[in-house]
């Protein structure tokens, strides 16, 4: 097995990050690699915004808590139950992913370019998780707020976000893979 197949295949989700920072030339790599992403008729219609504030990731939390809130979703409320309102688990820095919010594909190309995210931390030995809620900035009544705090260019909402920072535990074993996902069609 290759380079990139071992780090896709021993990424994981991290939920609990040490104390310690991440270089910004680390971040600035693993966002480079977010930018060669595919994406449909190549329009390249992503934004990316680095927060190593702990306020403004502390800030954006809370946004994200009030609308999963408000959403009245018990499986939110669970999920927020289980984190302790803490979205982004006290990572050092967090991707904000977002993408035109007219675009149809927009959001398949911000899938893209998260994927590169994770893939790129891992390789660099830093943990990650994807955290799709998010998402439920753009939905909101207040999206046009949301994205002009996180100086998106017009038109453009926040539909990912990505922790980025040390794992606190090392022992982070993949769940068993689902069976019967893939059908082959042979020549004849």
């Amino acid at each position: 097995m290759n380079e990139v197949m071992r780090t896709i295949v021993e990424r994981r989700s991290v939920r609990a990050f040490t104390d310690q920072p991440i270089k910004k030339a680390d971040v600035d790599s693993i966002l480079e690699c977010a930018r060669y992403a595919p994406s449909a008729n190549n329009t390249q219609n992503w934004h990316f915004t680095a927060i190593h504030s702990q306020a403004m990731i502390e800030r954006v939390n809370g946004w994200i808590v009030e609308e999963l809130k408000a959403s009245g979703n018990p499986n939110y409320e669970r999920m927020l139950e289980r984190s302790n309102g803490r979205i982004f688990r006290n990572a050092s820095c967090v991707i904000i992913v977002s993408t035109e919010k007219s675009d149809r594909f927009g959001v398949i190309n911000a899938s893209a370019a998260t994927q590169n995210i994770l893939l790129a931390a891992a390789s660099l030995g830093i943990g990650s998780c994807w955290i799709g809620t998010v998402g439920a900035l753009a939905m909101s009544k207040q999206a046009g707020k949301y994205a002009s705090e996180l100086r998106l260019p017009p038109g453009y909402s926040p539909y990912f976000g990505v922790t980025l920072g040390y794992a606190a535990s090392q022992d982070l074993e993949a769940p068993p893979r689902r069976q019967g996902v893939v059908v082959s069609f042979e020549s004849e």
